[in-house]
């Protein structure tokens, strides 16, 4: 899960695509990177940090051009390393730079055969330097000098056949303009929109989610179809073309539970009234088959799980109160990099109201549960309140299997529900009862926004990965570079060489 942004406008665009960052920052908060264009200069800032870190004044007045694209970051490969923060940029041919958010399945494969075939060298662990490199040798192919947007999407086509899993790409090619594409499936989400500025001429945005637009002034067009590319031209000029041979359209479910903002129109849902939807068909489950539950208050855990808990309570009839504060100035939870800053933060990030707990039965709601680690502080820290009974309502299912296309689950045996039934889930957690979204249930909550959608990549939930190529190797695999644990090894090892840097220069 990252953000990503591009622009190309009648005048400078680095102001815009910072304040666009901004707003897409629930997407990675590990880094942050901006490279624009201006007559034939590149200009890039990128830096581990959050968005107002990584930008000073200094680095805005170097970001001149009218046409740039940007990237939130958050590791699910690699390391904490800066080389790995985005965009990425290869000079030959012509001069392109990428922003990326997914993940190639096929990754090692793919970088052995740039290396053999395409003689091209990758020069960190990221798989998005690695769909530029694909990207920057089809487009090499074509071996013209003036590109057209037929190249582009020809290039975008050997793209499609020869990387695997989820990528919603913005890139920028020097002198050119603003190519977006995004795979075959629709995974990741990507849109565009556009504004006629007040000298009447046309710019154009491209976003991880629609609340880019808002925050910018554009109108939202539509979502970027599954399989499809989209090209801005310095002049203005918009091109598009569907590149993927059979496209279905497949989005991450996960998007609508967890990831993308409760302001943004996703794939043609918009998420609050997802949201909404999963509170009403949570709460025809609870009073199917828990009609003995007696609730004294609903309390979500902030934020994402607000929405859900208010519908929830207004079809159950309960009072529905803040019980804990948020401290705004600690990241999100879920995306934090290592199990032992997750339950670090969870007690910095959200303190309780006593009140709202002494001598209730209270049911807290969260979005989903993922590795535990959040639930059962948080279910302690009601109890520790003075709460009579606490339950504990999950608006999606048990996670059961990791999530290959881009979001932080690989290692099935970190995730809580892996090879538990919801009676040893609630045991864990510390919980009375438990209770989760049916699938389903789910499904049908966001289907209703977009009839359209073929299905839901639901693969952290039932294990059917959607692009068809996963087997049991792959994620054990992906387990061992990807757990905790191996990211503490490399996270390590990076530390240790930076303490050699440091003596090999004092």
């Amino acid at each position: 899960m990252c953000g990503v942004i591009g622009m190309v406008a009648d005048g400078p665009v680095n102001q815009e695509l910072y304040e666009g960052l901004t707003v897409l920052q629930h997407r990675g908060q590990d880094a942050a990177g901006i490279i624009t264009y201006d007559n034939g200069q590149l200009n890039l800032r990128k830096s581990n940090g959050l968005v107002r870190d990584v930008f000073r004044t200094r680095h805005m007045l170097r970001l001149t051009g009218t046409m740039g694209i940007g990237h939130v970051r958050y590791p699910t490969a690699g390391c904490e390393s800066s080389a790995e923060a985005q965009p990425f940029y290869v000079n030959s041919p012509y001069g392109i730079a990428l922003a990326h958010n997914g993940n190639l399945t096929n990754a090692e494969a793919l970088k052995e055969e740039l290396f053999r075939t395409d003689r091209r060298h990758i020069n960190t662990n990221s798989d998005s330097e690695i769909l530029l490199n694909v990207f920057a040798h089809e487009l090499g192919a074509r071996n013209r000098l003036q590109l057209t947007p037929a190249d582009l999407f020809a290039a975008v086509r050997a793209v499609h056949r020869r990387c695997h899993g989820a990528y919603a790409a913005a890139v920028m090619i020097n002198g050119h303009g603003i190519l977006a594409f995004r795979d075959p499936y629709g995974i990741r989400p990507l849109c565009y929109g556009e504004r006629v500025n007040q000298q009447g001429k046309r710019e154009y945005l491209v976003a991880s989610e629609s609340v880019a637009m808002d925050m910018l002034g554009f109108d939202l067009v539509r979502e970027i179809a599954p399989g499809e590319a989209i090209f801005f031209s310095g002049d203005g000029e918009l091109h598009t073309e569907q590149c993927a041979e059979s496209p279905t359209y497949s989005p991450c479910i996960f998007e609508f539970v967890y990831l993308s903002r409760p302001d943004s129109i996703v794939d043609g849902v918009a998420v609050h009234k997802a949201r909404l939807r999963m509170g009403e068909r949570l709460a025809a489950k609870i009073r199917r088959e828990w009609p003995q539950l007696d609730i004294d208050v609903i309390i979500p855990i902030p934020d994402t799980s607000r929405t859900v808990a208010m519908q929830l309570a207004y079809e159950l009839g309960v009072e529905c109160r803040e019980g804990f504060i948020k401290n705004r100035y600690v990241g999100r939870t879920f995306i934090m990099p290592g199990q032992t800053a997750r339950k670090k933060s969870v007690r910095q990030k959200l303190n309780p109201i006593p009140l709202e707990f002494a001598d209730k039965r209270v049911m807290l709601v969260d979005d989903s549960v993922v590795r535990g680690t959040t639930s059962q502080q948080l279910v302690q820290l009601a109890r520790d309140s003075g709460a009579r009974e606490v339950f504990f309502a999950s608006a999606a299912p048990p996670v059961r299997y990791p999530n290959v296309y881009g979001i932080d689950m690989p290692a099935a045996e970190e995730l809580l529900a892996h090879q538990r039934d919801e009676q040893q889930i609630c045991a864990a957690i510390g919980a009375d009862h438990m209770i989760y979204q049916d699938l389903e249930d789910l499904k049908m909550a966001v289907a209703a926004g977009n009839p359209q959608i073929e299905r839901f990549d639901c693969s952290c939930f039932d294990g059917d990965y959607v692009t068809g190529d996963i087997s049991a190797e792959f994620l054990q695999g992906l387990s061992a570079s990807r757990s905790d644990a191996a990211k503490a090894e490399r996270a390590q090892r990076y530390k240790d060489l930076e303490t050699v840097d440091v003596h090999n220069h004092a």
